[in-house]
C-alpha cells in the first residue's frame, strides 16, 4: 500500500498526542493509496488496546464516501511495544480486505508497518511513503 507522506506524518503525530493511550483511526484512500487520516477516539482509554467510538466510525465512513474514498486501512499505535500485531489485534481482525497499520513509539524513532490479517494469519504488506505531488502528477484524478 502507498501512503501520502503528510498522512504518514499525521498518524505518527496522532500517536504521540495520545500517549500513553493507543491512538486509532482509519486511513481513507483511493485505490491502494492512503490519502487522508481519520482520527477516532479510543473509547477503551487504554495503552494496550483500542475500540472505535461507533458514532465517529460511522461519520468517518460517511465522510469518506462523500470524498469518493474508501477505508483501506485501520491504524493504531503501540505506545510501548513493537510495530507488529498483538494477539488481541489478530483475534479482532475480522475484515480480510483491510490493511492494519501499526505505529510503534517504543523506540526513539517511530516505526510504522502494515499488515494483512486473514483467518488469524499475519503477513506484512509493503508500506510505501509517497509525496502527494508526485502521485498527483502521475494520476491527475487523485
Amino acid at each position: 500500500m502507498e501512503i501520502y507522506k503528510c498522512v504518514y506524518q499525521r498518524i505518527i503525530e496522532h500517536a504521540r498526542r495520545e500517549m500513553p493511550l493507543e491512538a486509532c483511526g482509519y486511513l481513507g484512500g483511493k485505490g491502494e493509496t492512503a490519502v487522508e487520516a481519520y482520527y477516532l477516539t479510543n473509547v477503551d482509554k487504554s495503552g494496550e488496546h483500542f475500540s472505535f467510538d461507533p458514532k465517529e466510525q460511522f461519520d468517518a465512513v460517511l465522510t469518506m464516501r462523500k470524498k469518493q474514498q474508501q477505508a483501506i486501512a485501520v491504524y493504531h499505535s503501540h505506545p510501548e511495544t513493537p510495530a507488529r500485531p498483538s494477539q488481541e489485534d489478530i483475534r479482532l481482525a475480522f475484515d480480510p480486505g483491510m490493511i492494519y497499520v501499526i505505529v510503534s513509539l517504543a523506540a526513539v524513532d517511530p516505526e510504522v508497518r502494515a499488515f494483512r490479517i486473514v483467518k488469524k494469519e499475519v503477513s506484512e504488506e509493503p508500506l510505501i511513503v509517497v509525496d502527494r505531488s508526485d502521485k498527483e502528477s502521475k494520476n491527475p484524478e487523485m
